[in-house]
């Protein structure tokens, strides 16, 4: 007997044992949030919640876990949550309170505003009993300070001073610089963690070791990772076994894409391609649609594997899209383009509302005031990932599909992605008289649909595909008819699979971390071996 529950307990902790790799993330979309700010607890006042004041509003992992339903009714497959460690506590400081969690103090120790150990495991929990996964932020780079003389470390992980850099300012272009002298000012400085000290090295990847495990973590954003010496991540990542997506804050996209790769990171934030959808699609703006061409080139060729990286056009760090553009279809265009091309969608918290706060800490708006609304963002997120998370789960390669240029014009571009046809214009919401044409390389005669209007299109002659813009300019991402069966999108049978989930949704159900033959292989396994056991009884 003991023997066979030998074998079951092996059995129970080899299902825990499979962390979610780059391969799973590539088929995920991320909903970011910043806990202080997603939601509130029952019956607490939704009025006092003043961004320009940076203080508490009173978010936490509870009510995140809550409230998750409208996260997961848009489609999304992951939620990214903002740093869960210890933060600076003293004196309000000239930059407000650390209700961001950036302001690391000890890092192995959880963050108490936001809630317990217990909290942040059922949080996880019920994430994975929704088939979602987990991505945490985290802070290695840097702890924070109010001095530049590290006189008291003692509320910190690291307590000795020859485990951070001596304190200078950062002279950017200077990668020696960037990795090395501290992040922030005097006002609230960002004292530098030495990370090619063997001591923090050893206590880093540790502790990422046992906080992966113990909430059962999915995957990671890292904070600031360009300011942090890049073999350092190797070590770090393949210690916490799961994908790590790192922030390199750098529009360039040969600089900003050596962190990614077995010397660096899985991927990183697509911060190059971000300015390339700002160029292309905002309204005022340079609207100059080449740029977004130039960069899906220099991705190519630069880029380890570009269905890595991180799609984005909001976060914590860059200004709202509504207060760089004032036309709301500039943000549908662009981010369908995040959604249809290569690398993993991701949406920050409020920009389905629409929020418009410009530079922090005005694009920290809390969420609640929004009234979690059905807005026409909204309706489109949950269009472009039910499509999106279609093609995965009844594909074998759609998502790795390298997508393709099809046309460019300085008022639009067309773009494939398998069978999947996206047409993206720059011309905001007024009709125009424009038409854009591409080869589509789905055949001649093809009949295809819309799947944000139901529009019905066929291809022409070289299997050509028009798009015209004389009601403005919405987004079209046209499918061929025989691709959607199943999806039901647009009129076509919904169609459920093997496990009784539906095809157009996320199926790996909450086992979350095993591939499906090794959960099978498990759950049978543990069927034969608990017969025998209650034989035995």
């Amino acid at each position: 007997m003991q023997y066979l529950f030998t074998l079951l307990l092996s059995l129970s902790l080899l299902s825990s044992a499979f962390a979610a790799s780059a391969d799973d993330w590539r088929k995920r979309s991320i909903y970011q949030v910043i806990i202080d700010r997603y939601a509130l607890p029952k019956g607490a006042d939704l009025t006092k919640c003043d961004p320009a004041q940076q203080a508490f509003c009173g978010g936490t992992w509870n009510t995140l876990k809550d409230n998750l339903d409208y996260i997961q009714d848009a489609g999304f497959t992951a939620v990214w949550i903002s740093p869960v460690s210890q933060n600076y506590e003293g004196p309000r400081t000239p930059y407000g309170d650390p209700y961001h969690g950036y302001w690391i103090a000890d890092a192995s120790q959880l963050n108490s505003r936001f809630g317990s150990a217990d909290d942040l495991k059922a949080l996880s929990d019920e994430l994975h009993r929704r088939g979602m996964y987990l991505m945490v932020d985290v802070v290695v780079n840097n702890v924070m300070g109010l001095k530049t003389d590290l006189s008291d470390l003692s509320t910190y992980m690291f307590k000795d001073k020859s485990q951070y850099h001596p304190y200078c300012p950062i002279q950017w272009g200077n990668t020696t610089s960037e990795q090395n002298c501290w992040l922030g000012d005097t006002n609230v400085t960002l004292p530098d963690v030495n990370t090619q000290d063997p001591s923090v090295v050893s206590a880093y990847t540790s502790w990422i070791q046992a906080l992966v495990k113990e909430f059962n973590i999915d995957g990671l954003r890292i904070d600031a990772a360009k300011h942090v010496n890049i073999d350092f991540w190797p070590q770090f990542c393949g210690a916490a076994g799961v994908y790590c997506i790192g922030e390199v804050f750098d529009a360039d996209a040969g600089q900003a894409l050596q962190y990614q790769g077995p010397q660096a990171l899985d991927a990183i934030l697509n911060y190059p391609m971000y300015n390339a959808l700002v160029s292309a699609f905002a309204i005022p703006g340079a609207q100059n649609m080449s740029a977004l061409t130039d960069m899906v080139s220099q991705i190519k060729s630069k880029s380890k594997d570009p269905t890595l990286l991180g799609n984005f056009l909001e976060d914590q760090d860059v200004p709202r899209w509504a207060s760089i553009s004032v036309d709301p279809q500039s943000m549908w265009n662009a981010m369908t383009f995040n959604f249809m091309s290569d690398g993993i969608p991701i949406v920050y918290y409020g920009q389905e509302q629409g929020f418009n706060g410009n530079a922090d800490p005005y694009n920290r708006e809390p969420l609640w005031p929004s009234g979690y609304a059905n807005t026409s963002s909204y309706q489109l997120i949950q269009k472009l990932n039910q499509l999106r998370n279609f093609m995965i789960n009844t594909t074998s390669d759609w998502v790795t599909t390298p997508m393709q240029v099809l046309n460019e014009t300085p008022q639009g571009i067309v773009i494939s992605k398998g069978p999947v046809i996206t047409a993206l214009t720059n011309i905001g919401s007024p009709p125009a008289n424009v038409t854009l044409s591409a080869k589509s390389g789905i055949g001649e005669s093809v009949a295809t649909t819309d799947i944000l209007t139901c529009t019905q299109y066929a291809t022409g002659s070289g299997g050509t595909l028009d798009f015209n813009y004389n009601k403005g300019g919405q987004p079209v991402i046209v499918v061929p008819d025989s691709v959607l069966v199943g999806s039901g999108i647009c009129g076509h049978t919904l169609v459920k699979t093997s496990t009784g989930s539906q095809a157009g949704t996320s199926d790996n159900g909450a086992q979350g971390h095993l591939s499906t033959a090794t959960a099978s292989i498990v759950s049978a396994a543990a069927g034969v071996l608990l017969s025998l056991w209650t034989a035995v009884l």
